[in-house]
């Protein structure tokens, strides 16, 4: 039987519900018995959508919003990350498919070649380094 992978879209939609959780150990820069929201990949698509057009934020300042926004001290960096590749990668699997470039998240306002999360990104640097400057944003 073979193992049919899933799409970036299933990746995005993929029904679990965000948490707190207290760390029970130093996780990267979390400190022990700190509160910890783990988002998903839909609530991270969310926020970006909510950047306004010609602005760049980044993946610490997402993760201070989205720990602030739910009254935890810290948000996962390891499933931010993550859950920000899906974000990306569902986007351009839209965009892809025919969906307009205003109709997709707007992944490159936290993505530019720079971000680490830029490397793994399956479709390279060309399309994000062109939303940005269409949007004259720093690449």
């Amino acid at each position: 039987m073979a193992y049919k992978r899933k799409t970036w879209q299933q990746k995005l939609h993929n029904g679990l519900p965000d948490k707190v959780e207290i760390t029970d150990k130093k996780f990267a820069d979390v400190p022990m018995a700190a509160s910890m929201y783990i988002a998903t990949p839909e609530i991270v698509d969310a926020y970006i959508r909510n950047i306004p057009k010609t602005h760049h934020t980044t993946l610490q300042q997402m993760r201070r919003d989205l720990a602030a926004m739910h009254n935890a001290e810290y948000s996962c960096p390891i499933t931010s990350g993550i859950f920000l590749r899906i974000v990306a990668e569902a986007a351009y699997e839209e965009h892809t498919a025919g969906k307009p470039i205003s109709k997709i998240t707007p992944f490159w306002r936290m993505i530019d070649s720079k971000s680490p999360a830029a490397k793994k990104l399956t479709f390279g640097l060309a399309f994000i380094n062109e939303q940005r400057a269409k949007e004259g944003l720093d690449n």
